[in-house]
């Protein structure tokens, strides 16, 4: 009997000791090896999904040839680098030169027409310069979220406007100039920080070069660019 109550004397001990471990084990330990930092490197994996928002022209209405045309989302992804100063202890000052492969299509149709609607596909390869502010939480167990904001710019390398099969073409602006809002969530890792986030990029200008000897393009007048981006954001 004297050696079952021992045996659960040390168990209780060792129980009591592993709890009062695990709870010193709760807090900002891997924080704190990045406090201190002014800035850090990093890299960016993401995913994309991208459409254009289309403001038709008065011509639409008055035209017999085109009846639908709208913009459909296209997915693609992004891959870049990031470079992250800090402002105080809430606020960072980040850039990310970003090569982003987008995808979008408009989409028109012909009244009366039985055939397929016709598409134009717009692939993009885009070199691009964001510049954003980041307002930080306060850590908790080595997390933390964020709010993002600021503008981007943006050269599609792969623009297809120039190119002599583009006579028929809607063709589109090689360069863009977008505002973006997003959130997200840091995780602090011994020797990294992890920090997936969503963002939303809504363009400031109209990408689309009007053609008035071009049927598709007569019928609108605005494309602006949005886009929603999902990304794994690894720093260290």
């Amino acid at each position: 009997m004297c050696h079952l109550r021992r045996i659960a004397l040390i168990t209780g001990v060792f129980l009591l000791a592993l709890q009062a471990n695990l709870s010193a084990q709760r807090g900002n330990y891997n924080y704190l090896d990045f406090e201190n930092k002014p800035y850090y490197f990093g890299i960016v994996l993401a995913y994309n999904n991208s459409d254009y928002k289309i403001s038709q022209s008065k011509d639409f209405l008055l035209n017999d040839s085109i009846r639908i045309a709208e913009s459909l989302r296209g997915v693609g992804f992004n891959l870049g680098g990031i470079v992250n100063l800090k402002v105080g202890r809430y606020f960072d000052f980040r850039t990310q030169p970003t090569l982003s492969f987008a995808e979008r299509k408009l989409l028109y149709k012909s009244p009366g027409d039985i055939r397929a609607p016709y598409t134009r596909q717009i692939q993009s390869v885009l070199f691009e310069i964001p510049f954003h502010i980041r307002f930080k939480s306060e850590p908790y167990n080595d997390k933390r979220f964020f709010l993002v904001t600021g503008v981007k710019y943006g050269v599609d390398v792969a623009n297809d406007s120039r190119s002599r099969d583009a006579a028929e073409l809607v063709k589109i602006a090689p360069s863009d100039f977008m505002f973006e809002v997003g959130a997200g969530l840091q995780i602090f890792f011994p020797y990294f920080i992890f920090s997936p986030e969503i963002k939303y990029s809504h363009g400031l200008g109209n990408v689309m070069v009007i053609d008035p000897n071009l049927p598709q393009s007569n019928v609108i007048d605005r494309l602006v660019s949005r886009s929603i981006t999902i990304s794994f954001h690894f720093e260290g």
